[in-house]
């Protein structure tokens, strides 16, 4: 008895050490890009305006709002919880939440998919407020 509860509490641990993180998610977009993302790269694609997407969404703020400490709102007023790490625990805790939504707002603000590196960018910018 004893040794199967130790194998269950050593299970339990283990699933919380592997538990999704910000670090852990920008890890695996830098491993797939090659390279170290850069939070000025992120604040940049993050801010900027763009036209390839869907003119009633040309920008990241157009539902974050510029300043991601806030909370932000979607098109059909849904509330959009703060996208800075600091302000949000919550943000960056799950690799496949965070890569269906940016798969969605990509595809909406720039017309196609991120790459790896954006991504990355986008995560590090999204860390470092």
């Amino acid at each position: 008895m004893k040794k199967l509860i130790m194998t269950a509490v050593a299970i339990g641990l283990g699933t919380i050490a592997l538990a999704d993180t910000p670090a852990s998610i920008l890890k695996s977009y830098e491993a797939e890009a090659g390279a170290a993302g850069s939070v000025a790269r992120g604040q940049d694609l993050f801010m900027s305006q763009h036209t390839g997407g869907k003119p009633d969404t040309p920008s990241c703020t157009t539902c974050h709002t510029s300043n991601l400490k806030a909370s932000g709102q979607t098109r059909v007023g849904k509330t959009i919880g703060p996208m800075a790490v600091s302000a949000n625990p919550e943000r960056l805790t799950d690799a496949a939440f965070a890569a269906k939504w940016l798969r969605r707002n990509c595809k909406s603000v720039l017309g196609r998919e991120c790459d790896a590196q954006e991504k990355a960018d986008i995560i590090a910018y999204l860390m470092s407020l």
